[in-house]
């Protein structure tokens, strides 16, 4: 759940930044959109919050134009221009989503989820495998009706092994999708915590490790080339 965040307003971009993290997000944040750009180039990003006046201009140009060209990734417009005529720009370039300043954090991260559920392939608001359930809107993880209490960081990763439950998941996709450029990929922070989800989750198994690749099912027969640092 990797999201890239275009805010010109330093103190409000770590603001947003801090908040989207504690809620379980990888966030990758940048001042203006030509760093946005390189950014969109090299990442596969599962949503875009995109402020629209930054130093280079009305970024609606720029998303317009990418929509042009086939992206499909859900942007959320997080913007002061909050008139109809506004919103309606908004939407026609390309917009998934508007949600004006001031706001509320809280709904800044529903919004998010939401879009990610949305796209590219609609995902069930609840998440299921075996007897663990993962509650999207409400962000809750039960096993056999028994809430859990897991880091933001173990719920991210919960969630990327169950949307993939059917393949081996490695340790570069993990990284890819649950921790930002920031993420140390030698460092043993992603053993930690899948180390934590399973302690959590408890017995039988749930998360299994195949080769140092790991997977959230029973049996993979499915070959993967990676380098696992395991």
């Amino acid at each position: 759940m990797r999201v890239l965040l275009l805010e010109d307003e330093e103190d409000l971009r770590y603001v947003i930044s801090a908040g989207l993290r504690d809620a379980g997000y990888a966030v990758d944040a940048v001042p203006d959109w030509p760093d946005a750009e390189v950014m969109l180039d090299l990442v596969p990003y599962d949503c875009v919050v995109l402020d629209r006046m930054v130093p280079s201009g009305d970024t609606l140009h720029a998303l317009r134009a990418r929509r042009q060209r086939g992206w499909t990734t859900p942007v959320l417009c997080l913007t002061a221009l909050n008139e109809v005529p506004d919103r309606v720009d908004g939407f026609r370039s390309g917009a998934d989503d508007y949600l004006a300043k001031p706001f509320a954090m809280e709904e800044l991260v529903l919004r998010v989820a939401s879009l990610m559920r949305r796209a590219p392939e609609r995902l069930p608001v609840v998440l299921r495998h075996a007897d663990v359930e993962v509650d999207e809107a409400r962000r809750e993880v039960r096993r056999a009706g028994i809430l859990l209490s897991l880091t933001p960081k173990e719920y991210a990763v919960l969630r990327q092994l169950l949307l993939h439950r059917e393949d081996v998941v490695t340790r570069s996709a993990l990284i890819e999708h649950c921790w930002d450029e920031m993420a140390d990929p030698v460092s043993n922070v992603v053993d930690a915590v899948v180390a934590g989800l399973r302690r959590k989750l408890g017995p039988p198994a749930l998360v299994q490790t195949v080769g140092g690749l790991l997977l959230a099912r029973r049996v993979s027969r499915r070959r993967v080339v990676d380098s696992p640092l395991w």
